[in-house]
């Protein structure tokens, strides 16, 4: 590689900085906004928020993420969305992964915020920085890491990665040795979010907006096998604008009731995913929790769940396809009462025209035999997540032509 992000690197580079970006003010909230905006920026990659106990002062972290889309300028975006007080952020910087910890050699670029080399984010926001030079591939693994002097406090991030990140104490962020990386974490701290310019003019992206299912669980750890991974890897040669995809998906999520971790998907819709740089469509797959959970959430209540966040994905001026409930007859709070509201919610989906998309998880996992399991052969091994096999089976099942829409 003869620069940072590939190939013709230095000419890149010199390019960016003759353009010269303004930068907005780094604390604002939401997405990039008057002159901070670039509304060719598309998402390549993000994680939902949530709660992750408290902050370390001191601590550094190393973490990895897999991009989608490729494009030039890379942004990140870091979240304080739970946080009670400030959160400074230190020796920021962004790189290319060799093999474990290590980047590779002349990878690791450091970020700034409005050209300062620290950022402090007010709570509950969130902070994008300034675009870095050179291209980003797609389908790299891209390595952020971070320190936080002074973190104390609730925490956000994201605690379900199946991917293991790096941690690490004293100032080692510019490193590009992992040998001062010694403990791992199987979560992404803080960040949330990276952004691109793609080359191809028209280039959007899909949020994925769902729950342990869209989040990996069950696939392989450092695989990359969720189902928006196997569904990033078929946009990538697909005939449609749309290549990239942010997973938005959060282990026990429900559509309707926050809960301890975070925030529901009718709460966290603005920030995880109407925000998020050149979205054109939201994925919507919800629901499964809010009816194993027996709080007594009817199918009616359901219904007017996701008429109204497809209301008001669509006065974003995004469009919206959403997925059946897929079947979870063996795991443990099944029963037939729970099986009833599934099946009603999903003829309502099938036949409702609130939506500019239906893809049907339920008829791409369900046992031919028993409609009320997913079949053994994708079956995750609990009866309610599935295995690799079974996420890709749900990736094949979207028709990447129905996510390029516009409003």
């Amino acid at each position: 590689m003869s620069g940072p992000f590939g190939r013709g690197c230095r000419v890149a580079a010199a390019l960016l900085t003759a353009l010269s970006w303004q930068i907005g003010p780094a604390h604002a909230a939401g997405p990039p906004s008057g002159p901070a905006a670039r509304t060719a920026d598309v998402l390549t990659w993000a994680a939902g928020a949530g709660r992750m106990g408290h902050g370390t002062p001191g601590q550094g972290y190393r973490l990895i993420v897999r991009t989608s889309v490729g494009g030039s300028g890379v942004r990140v975006r870091f979240s304080n969305a739970f946080g009670d007080r400030p959160l400074t952020l230190t020796g920021v910087h962004a790189g290319l992964r060799d093999r474990g910890a290590a980047l590779r050699p002349g990878s690791n670029r450091r970020l700034t915020f409005g050209g300062a080399h620290t950022v402090s984010i007010p709570a509950g926001a969130v902070a994008w920085s300034d675009p870095l030079p050179g291209r980003l591939p797609a389908g790299s693994d891209l390595v952020v890491s971070l320190r936080t002097p002074d973190a104390a406090g609730p925490a956000s991030g994201h605690w379900t990665a199946m991917q293991t990140s790096y941690t690490g104490r004293g100032d080692h962020t510019a490193e590009e040795s992992g040998g001062d990386w010694t403990r791992t974490t199987g979560s992404w701290w803080y960040l949330d979010a990276v952004a691109v310019r793609p080359a191809g003019r028209g280039t959007g992206a899909v949020a994925a907006l769902g729950d342990s299912i869209t989040d990996g669980w069950r696939s392989g750890t450092d695989l990359n096998r969720r189902w928006p991974d196997y569904l990033a890897r078929r946009l990538g040669t697909a005939g449609t604008p749309v290549k990239g995809v942010g997973n938005e998906g959060i282990s026990g999520n429900m559509l309707l009731t926050d809960d301890d971790g975070g925030q529901s998907a009718l709460h966290r819709l603005d920030r995880d995913v109407l925000s998020q740089p050149g979205v054109r469509t939201v994925f919507l797959s919800e629901g499964v929790n809010d009816i194993k959970a027996h709080t007594g959430v009817t199918a009616a209540d359901l219904i007017a769940g996701y008429q109204d966040l497809a209301r008001r994905v669509h006065a974003a001026g995004r469009c919206v396809v959403v997925a059946t409930v897929a079947p979870f007859k063996g795991w443990y709070e099944w029963d037939p009462a729970a099986e009833a509201v599934r099946r009603e919610v999903n003829r309502f989906l099938r036949g409702s025209g609130d939506f500019d998309g239906v893809t049907d998880f339920d008829r791409a996992l369900r046992d031919r035999h028993d409609p009320e399991r997913i079949s053994p052969s994708l079956d995750g091994g609990d009866h309610l997540h599935p295995s690799d096999r079974g996420m890709r089976a749900l990736a094949d099942s979207v028709a990447p032509g129905g996510l390029d829409c516009t409003r």
